[in-house]
C-alpha cells in the first residue's frame, strides 16, 4: 500500500509561480509512474502530467504544457510539479497519484494510489 501526501499549495498572483510536492511511502516508489492530476469546484478531475519510473518519458495537457514542469527524485520518493506563470483558471485541487503501469497516463483510471490533495488558488 502506498501512501501519498501532497505538500505546497497556496495562495499566488496570476503570473507567479508555484511548487507543490508529493512524498511516498510504504511502496518502492521507483516501481511507479506518477501523475499530477487537478480538480477545480464544479469540474472532474483532470490530468495535469505525468512521468515514467525513469523519467524517461513525460506527459502534459495542453493547457499546462510549457509553463508546468513534473520531476521525480526516487532516493526521496518525492514528486515535484514546479508551476510558472499560473492563471486563475489553474485554481484547483491538486493530487498526485500513483500507477503501477511504470510509463505513466493520462488516464485517471490508471492510477492505483491517491494522495488528499493540495489547494492551489490563483487570483486575477
Amino acid at each position: 500500500q502506498v501512501q501519498l501526501v501532497e505538500s505546497g499549495g497556496g495562495l499566488v498572483q496570476a503570473g507567479g509561480s508555484l511548487s507543490v510536492s508529493c512524498a511516498a511511502s510504504g511502496g518502492t516508489f521507483s516501481a511507479y509512474a506518477m501523475g499530477w492530476f487537478r480538480q477545480a469546484p464544479g469540474k472532474e478531475r483532470e490530468f495535469v502530467a505525468a512521468i515514467s519510473w525513469n523519467s524517461g518519458s513525460i506527459y502534459y495537457a495542453d493547457s499546462v504544457n510549457g509553463r508546468f514542469t513534473i520531476s521525480r527524485d526516487n532516493a526521496k520518493s518525492t514528486v515535484y510539479l514546479q508551476m510558472n506563470s499560473l492563471k486563475p483558471e489553474d485554481t484547483a485541487v491538486y493530487y498526485c497519484a500513483a500507477s503501477r503501469m511504470p510509463y505513466g497516463s493520462k488516464n485517471k483510471d490508471l492510477y492505483d494510489y491517491w494522495g488528499q490533495g493540495t489547494q492551489v488558488t490563483v487570483s486575477s
